[in-house]
């Protein structure tokens, strides 16, 4: 496999043919000059989200993806902190319109009586509530869950947070890389001797983030069954321990601490990324079969019956001498060459790609995972997509853009049959 040269050519923006309507609660309002919402497994569910930054915006994007209708819900005259973190184009943030597209926003201030009575409309009609402050917020404002269970019976509450609803550490602040720290990932990232090192995503908000909806679709099934919604709670903390893989299982038995081992695996060999006479790649030969195959490829079929290599279990105790001996056989070809063989061989194998070439290379095209949205400040401009496909719900390539602050408010109003309110500062 070799990359392709050139990206995909970016298409003009057509806005949709259809003319502004408006559905009430629970139907997708196509607007002028902005492109239909997907449908999806969760059409017709309404979201009310009152996240912000990363965490929980994740959550609902990933919603917004399956077709539920998100409603955003922003603090007047600042909105989501993500508003706020670059890049920027114009006054626009590509970093919340990363999170954010697809959904809608209203601004209210749920300290004020009329915003208040909005509000409780809003999730009267609501099929989930989703937030993200610190337990004892929602609480203070009067929306403690036992509260709203009792208003709104059918009502799915989701919290994402730091440390969870219990616990002694339930109140204390978190960001990702707290997380990443507390959770052990920092301990196991990087080669051995190097400071810690934090994973180069935001690996503890985005694992909170798809927990919690997961958590959500869940008791949703729950509630087609009960009739009832229920409390999902979830901290970035639980999902980051969750995610250490075999790392407590390897403690338990060996009863030795685990910690970073660069890119290789620990319980298999070879697995890492090797040198070649050009730029490194990596190779997962995962089983003896594979191993035997890699040696016949890279022109060694000797290496299959060194004792020390014989096996996957001789393999990782003498990775030492296994990456060097590869390495030496790797020396003599550039990367692209050696891809093509390993490949034609059936050895899992990849090019170590930067972000320019992530978003060039056609597997990545051809499963639409980057869909263009057209955005006033923004201009057009490609995000990632959704990698959920299901059958039956085509995956549209130009998504709706993230909405400008409280933009939906006149809107939202009259669905819930509310008169004119002039717009809250933006």
């Amino acid at each position: 496999m070799r990359l392709r040269a050139d990206g995909m050519a970016a298409l003009p923006y057509r806005p949709p043919e259809s003319k502004p309507k408006i559905g009430g609660i629970g139907r997708i309002r196509v607007e002028e000059g902005r492109p239909p919402a997907p449908g999806g497994p969760l059409a017709g569910i309404v979201v009310v989200d009152l996240t912000r930054v990363l965490a929980g915006p994740f959550c609902t994007l990933v919603l917004a993806d399956q077709g539920a209708r998100v409603i955003k819900v922003e603090r007047p005259g600042r909105g989501d902190d993500a508003r706020h973190i670059g890049p920027f184009r114009g006054r626009a943030s590509a970093y919340f319109h990363s999170l954010n597209r697809g959904k809608e926003s209203i601004a209210l201030d749920l300290r004020d009586p009329a915003d208040r009575e909005i509000f409780e409309r809003l999730l009267a009609r609501a099929d989930v509530l989703v937030e993200n402050f610190r337990p004892g917020v929602m609480e203070r404002l009067g929306y403690a869950y036992d509260e709203l269970r009792t208003r709104f019976p059918k009502l799915v509450y989701a919290r994402t947070s730091g440390f969870g609803s219990t616990g002694p550490e339930r109140s204390r602040p978190a960001y990702d890389i707290v997380v990443q720290a507390l959770g052990g990932v920092m301990s196991l990232t990087g080669h051995p001797g190097s400071p810690p090192t934090r994973v180069g995503t935001s690996i503890g908000d985005l694992a909170a983030g798809l927990f919690t909806a997961a958590g959500i679709a869940s008791a949703l099934v729950q509630r087609e069954r009960t009739g009832r919604g229920t409390f999902v709670d979830v901290a970035m903390l639980d999902s980051q321990v969750a995610l250490l893989e075999n790392a407590i299982a390897r403690l338990q038995i060996t009863g030795e601490v685990p910690g970073p081992l660069g890119s290789r695996h620990p319980s298999i060999a070879p697995f890492q990324a090797f040198a070649t006479g050009s730029t490194p790649i990596v190779i997962a030969a995962g089983n003896d079969a594979l191993f035997t195959r890699l040696a016949g490829v890279l022109g060694a079929p000797e290496l299959a019956e060194d004792p020390r290599f014989a096996t996957n279990a001789d393999r990782c105790r003498n990775v030492d001498a296994l990456e060097g001996a590869l390495e030496e056989r790797l020396a003599g070809e550039d990367a692209a060459t050696w891809i093509d063989r390993l490949e034609a061989a059936g050895i899992p194998c990849a090019p170590i790609l930067d972000v320019a070439q992530v978003v060039r290379h056609p597997q990545v095209r051809a499963r639409n995972m980057l869909v263009r949205v057209h955005d006033r400040e923004l201009g057009e401009i490609e995000l990632a997509g959704n990698p959920i496909k299901t059958a039956g719900h085509p995956d549209p390539e130009t998504r709706r853009p993230a909405p400008e602050l409280d933009a939906d408010r006149a809107a939202i109003l009259r669905e819930l049959g509310i008169g004119p309110s002039p717009a809250r500062s933006r």
